[in-house]
């Protein structure tokens, strides 16, 4: 842990959409990790950190991700010099699905590797995680203390047909059957004795910024929708494109949030990406940090690309201070770059959040 104060610190991040901000001189990845160890050569303040949850996107692909992506984002990675690999606890995103047709999650797992499947190319090696993995790819937990880490992974919808080329499906977020049960066994199983932390690459359907129905698009004046946060694909489900949209087959199926709308305060926060934006915006009158369900807090960590979906693009994380001995959790906006805000914290967003039990480190 770090600091005086027994903080222990979870770095949240998302959606670099590496090769994107690659070809327009920028490492979204790569620059993020050497301000947070210190090492950037932009005089950006330092911050500590334990573990970072990545929440995939790290792919900037409109079809299939390439392999020339994953080599970057490999290379990119490499700037970790006080961190091990291994402090990163990855998910995969929309933009890093495989096709239908391929092996499920091929190349997020060769060249994201959370299960350390591929370490020869992506570095990662299970044995070295601080805190041990357990599960697969698609779904898999591990504690810190008596917080339980939930991790769920986006796939791709066999039933869609067409959508986003190759990929086909849409940007609506993708669980499976066995992930959503699993899930629910988790949650079942651990929330009288831990904390509990979702984390997948979409947040659930009206919970923070632009995560509403068609709140990705914007309607123009001869009432036809268009790209605004997210792809405009109409022969995929663009109405859904800001949440988790497909659960065990089904759209808009409402699982998750009826699942908690029964079991309020089972689940302390959930964590998701996706929605790239500045930390003040509130399209649909909902900001980046929302209680919903009777205590599940809900963190919108964006993005740290500038360069993709440009217009609303600025790069941003969090950082989630947890005190052990204490039933809180103080949540930061770290700016990446100065066009918005000073590069640093950015201090009125400091969030603080009631735990259903304090955080013991054990």
């Amino acid at each position: 842990m770090t600091g005086s104060e027994s903080v222990f610190t979870v770095w949240a991040s998302g959606c670099s959409h590496v090769i994107a901000d690659h070809k327009n001189g920028r490492e979204s990845l790569g620059d993020a990790i050497r301000q947070s160890e210190g090492t950037s050569e932009d005089g950006a303040p330092p911050f500590e950190w334990d573990i970072c949850l990545n929440l995939g996107d790290f792919s900037a692909a409109f079809g299939l991700p390439t392999e020339e992506e994953g080599r970057e984002i490999v290379r990119q990675f490499r700037a970790l010099s006080m961190h091990p690999r291994e402090a990163f606890y990855t998910i995969c995103g929309n933009h890093d699905r495989n096709a239908p047709d391929e092996e499920p999650g091929i190349w997020f797992r060769k060249w994201i590797d959370p299960m350390g499947e591929s370490s020869d190319v992506s570095g990662v090696h299970c044995e070295r995680y601080p805190y041990p993995v357990n599960g697969t790819w698609e779904r898999y937990w591990f504690d810190v203390g008596n917080i339980r880490f939930l991790m769920m992974s986006d796939v791709n919808e066999l039933s869609q047909a067409k959508g986003r080329g190759e990929l086909r499906g849409n940007p609506g977020g993708v669980v499976s059957k066995d992930t959503f049960d699993w899930w629910v066994d988790q949650v079942e199983s651990n929330r009288d004795d831990k904390i509990i932390v979702t984390a997948h690459h979409y947040v659930l359907k009206e919970t923070t910024v632009a995560s509403g129905e068609w709140e990705g698009m914007t309607k123009t004046v001869d009432g036809s929708w268009k790209t605004e946060y997210h792809g405009y694909y109409p022969e995929g489900t663009p109405n859904g494109a800001s949440y988790l949209y497909w659960v065990a087959g089904q759209e808009d199926s409402g699982r998750f949030e009826q699942w908690l709308e029964e079991n309020p305060g089972s689940v302390d926060l959930w964590l998701g990406a996706h929605t790239h934006t500045n930390p003040d915006d509130t399209h649909g009158g909902k900001t980046h940090v929302e209680e919903r369900y009777g205590g599940t807090t809900f963190v919108n960590v964006a993005a740290l690309t500038r360069h993709f979906v440009k217009t609303h693009a600025m790069p941003i994380s969090r950082l989630l201070k947890f005190v052990d001995g204490l039933n809180i959790v103080t949540i930061q906006c770290y700016m990446h770059t100065d066009e918005y805000r000073p590069i640093g914290i950015y201090k009125d967003k400091d969030t603080t959040v009631k735990l259903k039990k304090p955080f013991i480190m054990g």
